[in-house]
C-alpha cells in the first residue's frame, strides 16, 4: 500500500511547517485525513506574529510549538521536512510503533502521473534544473504539447498542482541529499551534476552522503542517468545501473565503455556533441552560451544529457540566447563608477565559489592580455564566510590565493577560512590583502564602500547564510540592497 492510501482518516502529522510543509495541510485536508497535527519548533508567540498559529488552527489541526515541539511524537502517517533526519531518536521511535514516515515530495512523486526529470548534486543543482525546464518549455511553446512545472529545492513545492498533471506533462525537480535520505521509486530521468564534500554538518559521513544522492538513480521508474564522466564517485553510481546512461565531461577524461541505449556528451570542434555509438550530433555551439565558466558548459551539457532526444535544435537554441543564468549566481547586480557587483549568494560550497572565481577568471581571458602579457583588470574583492558544512576549506584557500585581489571574511567560519588561509603554501597577505569583518551587513558594506573603478566586488560565501539570514536568498537581497543604494 502507498503513503496515499494511509492518508484516509488517519492521522498525519506535519513536521516543520516551513515551504515543504505547509502545502501538506490543504492537500492532506482535501483527502481524507482524519486528523492533524502541525509541529514545529519555533515558539508559539513567533507563530502568531507570522499568523501561521491561526491559519493551522482555523483549518482544523493541531499546533504543537516551541522546545518540546517533538515531545511525545506519534500518529499515523508522519511527513518530515527536509531538515529532520530521519533517524532521529523521537522519529525513530514513532516509526517503531508503526507510524509511516514520508515527506511532502515523496508523496508528490507518488502521485504525480508526468514525467519525472530530477536533478542532484553536489554543485550545479539550480542551473540544471532550470536549463532543462526551460528547454522543454521552449519545446512545448513551438509544439502546443504538454507542460512543464519546475519545484522541489529549487523552492517552489509541487503537491498543490499535481491534480492537474497528466502523462503529457513534466515535472522537472531538484532534490537535496535531505529530501533524497529516504525517497523511493523517485524519478524517470536522474541527474547527478557532481559528488564533492558538502552538508558534512548534517550527514555523519561522506559515504552517507553519496548514498543519498545516489537514490535518485533507483527504483523501478528509472529509464536514463545522466552522469558526470570525470567525477569518481558518480561513476562508481553509473557503473552498476541497468539502464542507459549519458556520460558529460567539459574536460578530457575517459568514458566509461557504451553500452545499449548509452551517450557520450564531449565537446569537439567548440561544440556540445553527443554519440550515441553510431552517429555523433552537434547539439550547442559553446560560444552560444550566455553563460560564463566550464562549470556552466557542464550544467548545459547536464540537461542536453537529459531532454536531447525531448527538444528539438531550434528549442536548444532559443534557449541558450535568452538564458543569462539563475538569481543569486554571477548575478551582475550593477556596473557603478567602473566598479562590477557580483551577487553569488548561492555559492554556498567551496567549489561553488572556486567556479565562480573560475568563470570571472575566464571572462577576463575574454578581454585579452596588455603588453606585458597580463591579463587585463583586477582579480576581484571577495566576501566569503557564513555557516560552516564541516568541509575542508584548503583547496578554497588555495583558490583565494590565485583568483583574488583581496578577500573580507565574515559569518561563523571566517576562523577557518583564515585558518586555511594561514596553511596555503601560496599565501602572501602582502599579496592578498585580508579583511576580517564579523558582521555580515558591516563586511558587505565594507567592500563595497572601499571599491574602486576597475574592481570587481564578489558575494560568494563558500558557506550556507544559517548563521545569519534565512536563506541564501535573503543574503543576497540584502547585498542586492546595499549595492542599489550606492
Amino acid at each position: 500500500m502507498n503513503v496515499y492510501d494511509k492518508i484516509r482518516d488517519a492521522h498525519c502529522v506535519i513536521l516543520g511547517y516551513g515551504v515543504s510543509g505547509k502545502p501538506l495541510l490543504p492537500y492532506l485536508l482535501d483527502h481524507g485525513a482524519g486528523k492533524i497535527t502541525v509541529r514545529d519548533k519555533r515558539s508559539l508567540e513567533n507563530m502568531q506574529a507570522s499568523g501561521e498559529a491561526q491559519a493551522i488552527l482555523t483549518a482544523g489541526a493541531e499546533l504543537i510549538c516551541g522546545e518540546a515541539y517533538l515531545e511525545d511524537l506519534s500518529g499515523d502517517v508522519i511527513f518530515r521536512s527536509p531538515g529532520f533526519r530521519p533517524d532521529l531518536p523521537e522519529i525513530k521511535a514513532a516509526v517503531e510503533k508503526g507510524a509511516v514516515l514520508s515527506s511532502e515530495m515523496e508523496l508528490f512523486l507518488e502521485r504525480t502521473p508526468a514525467t519525472v526529470i530530477g536533478v542532484t548534486g553536489s554543485d550545479g543543482k539550480t542551473t540544471t534544473t532550470t536549463l532543462i525546464s526551460k528547454f522543454l518549455g521552449a519545446e512545448t511553446e513551438l509544439t502546443g504539447k504538454g507542460r512543464v512545472y519546475l519545484g522541489g529545492n529549487i523552492g517552489t513545492p509541487l503537491l498543490p498542482m499535481v491534480e492537474n498533471m497528466t502523462a503529457e506533462d513534466f515535472a522537472v525537480v531538484e532534490l537535496s541529499s535531505f529530501q533524497l535520505m529516504t525517497a523511493k521509486n523517485t524519478v524517470h530521468r536522474a541527474m547527478i551534476t557532481n559528488i564533492t564534500p558538502n552538508h558534512l554538518n548534517w550527514h555523519v559521513d561522506m559515504e552517507e552522503y553519496v548514498a543519498a544522492k545516489a537514490r535518485i538513480t533507483e527504483g523501478d521508474r528509472i529509464r536514463r542517468a545522466v552522469l558526470n564522466a570525470r567525477d569518481e564517485r558518480t561513476r562508481g553510481i553509473g557503473e552498476k545501473l541497468s539502464c542507459p546512461v549519458s556520460w558529460f565531461s567539459a574536460y578530457d577524461c575517459t568514458y566509461p565503455p557504451l553500452r545499449e541505449g548509452d551517450r557520450h556528451l564531449y565537446i569537439k570542434n567548440g561544440a556540445i556533441c553527443c554519440f550515441d555509438g553510431r552517429e555523433e550530433t552537434p547539439l550547442l555551439a559553446t560560444q552560444k552560451l550566455r553563460l560564463p565558466g566550464k562549470h556552466n558548459v557542464e550544467n548545459y551539457m547536464t540537461a542536453l544529457g537529459a531532454v536531447c532526444d525531448l527538444v528539438s535544435t531550434k528549442a536548444i537554441e532559443k534557449v541558450a540566447s535568452e538564458f543569462t543564468g539563475v538569481s543569486h549566481r554571477l548575478e551582475l547586480i550593477r556596473l557603478l563608477d567602473g566598479v562590477s557587483y557580483y551577487n553569488s549568494s548561492i555559492d554556498s560550497s567551496p567549489t561553488r565559489t572556486l567556479a565562480a572565481l573560475s568563470a570571472i577568471r575566464e571572462m577576463r581571458e575574454l578581454q585579452g592580455r596588455d603588453e606585458r602579457g597580463n591579463l587585463k583588470g583586477r582579480d576581484p574583492v571577495v566576501i566569503c564566510g557564513g555557516q560552516d558544512k564541516h568541509v575542508p576549506f584548503d583547496p578554497l584557500a588555495e583558490g583565494l590565493c590565485r583568483m583574488a585581489s583581496r578577500v573580507i571574511l565574515t559569518g561563523e567560519a571566517r576562523g577557518q577560512i583564515m585558518d586555511a588561509l594561514m596553511r596555503c603554501p601560496s599565501y602572501d597577505p602582502e599579496k592578498l590583502p585580508v579583511t576580517v569583518i564579523p558582521d555580515y551587513r558591516e563586511a558587505m558594506e565594507t567592500a563595497c564602500r572601499t571599491a574602486e573603478a576597475g574592481d570587481i566586488v564578489l558575494l560568494s560565501p563558500a558557506c550556507t547564510s544559517f548563521d545569519a539570514f534565512k536563506n541564501f536568498e535573503e543574503r543576497g537581497e540584502v547585498f542586492r540592497n546595499i549595492v542599489r543604494s550606492l
